[in-house]
């Protein structure tokens, strides 16, 4: 499986799956400014309140708005577009994928175990848990942006459907805050389950805020590599 996916995910092919979806946030979040937001409503009905004013009042003073999110975002587009569209069916979907992955390595992990006994081959066994190790760090992370995001969402969707239903301000500022609290929360996740993105953080620490320089080392053939480089090359799967 590591193989497979040294294989397929170049650095050509992440570049590319990354800008895709850049383009598609950038999309999903200017759709409010090409004509889904509450500016048409709000503009009819100070026009129905100001319909007593002069005449030659300026259109832009008559649908001037307050500037608060839910005055000028239209809450069916935060409820039946970004919740359930681009956050709930991907977000149901990575966890039918990755209990499927846990399923299936399980089985495997057992008929891995069984041979070892056997044989005492422990090779497949150590590559299978490593294996395991990062499908239960993306899983750790998906569920941290579904326990962040999620407040947030199911009380746009109260807004929407029970409009009525008074919702204390503090309570929406706390999930607006753990919403945004959970791009604080993915580099830290990153750096304590995986040991590569751990090691650049260090380097990046030490060469970056305690001005350490990199250490060189001579390799066999005469080429001077740093310290990652080489243990990368004695082991690339720690």
């Amino acid at each position: 499986m590591i193989s497979l996916y040294k294989e397929l995910m170049t650095g050509k092919t992440a570049r590319k799956i990354i800008a895709i979806l850049w383009i598609l946030s950038f999309v999903i979040g200017l759709i409010p400014f090409f004509g889904w937001n509450l500016k048409n409503s709000s503009c009819r009905n100070s026009s129905l309140i100001n319909s007593t004013d002069s005449k030659h009042r300026d259109l832009v003073e008559r649908c001037r708005l307050s500037c608060l999110f839910e005055s000028v975002v239209d809450m069916q587009y935060m409820v039946y577009f970004n919740f359930f569209v681009c956050v709930l069916v991907p977000l149901l979907i990575m966890l039918g994928i990755y209990v499927k992955i846990f399923t299936v390595a399980r089985k495997q992990l057992r008929q891995i175990e069984l041979k070892c006994v056997g044989n005492g081959d422990n090779q497949n066994h150590s590559l299978l848990q490593k294996e395991i190790r990062a499908a239960k760090s993306l899983s750790i992370i998906v569920g941290l942006f579904a326990v962040c995001w999620l407040p947030v969402h199911i009380l746009n969707c109260l807004k929407l459907f029970y409009s009525e239903l008074k919702r204390p301000d503090v309570v929406m500022y706390v999930a607006i805050i753990l919403s945004h609290a959970n791009s604080a929360v993915n580099p830290i996740i990153y750096a304590y389950r995986i040991q590569d993105f751990r090691n650049t953080f260090r380097k990046i620490l030490a060469q970056h805020f305690l001005c350490h320089k990199e250490e060189l080392y001579l390799s066999s053939n005469g080429s001077r590599r740093n310290k990652d480089q080489i243990k990368m090359t004695i082991d690339p799967l720690l």
